[in-house]
């Protein structure tokens, strides 16, 4: 991976989401079958809000809520975003700071894609295997 490059060029620009008033076991089904483990949520259109499997442990599981509390009051309503046009290093720097493993993506104003750790780990993954193959 390039810490240079701009962090869309490893990005998932596919936001897989959920509207506010979906339940938790929703927000989770969807999770688990599309095998991710955060969501954007939805209203109207614009992204409102962040839900991912720590805030199902930290949020519901530890407090013994039901799963059938709307996402609204359990996701994070402050979201950490970064420009699209931004180093991979000074997006992983931030990432370690706030403690978080997904950066939500934006452009021009508008969420436009999602960067995890996983995404660091696939990318790690290809060029190492371009670096087999060469040899």
């Amino acid at each position: 991976m390039e810490e240079n490059a701009p962090i869309k060029v490893y990005m998932t620009r596919k936001l897989i989401g959920v509207e506010p008033d979906d339940t938790v076991k929703r927000a989770c089904e969807v999770m688990v079958e599309f095998d991710i483990g955060s969501l954007v949520v939805v209203d109207k259109g614009k992204v409102i809000g962040f839900f991912t499997k720590s805030d199902v442990i930290r949020r519901v599981v530890i407090p013994g809520l039901p799963n059938t509390t709307p996402v609204r009051e359990i996701m994070s309503s402050e979201l950490i975003t970064v420009n699209a046009n931004t180093p991979v290093r000074e997006v992983l720097d931030l990432m370690a700071k706030k403690g978080v493993k997904h950066m939500l993506i934006e452009e021009n104003g508008e969420i436009i894609g999602i960067f995890s750790l996983s995404d660091l780990l696939t990318a790690s993954r290809r060029r190492l295997e371009t670096a087999i193959a060469a040899e």
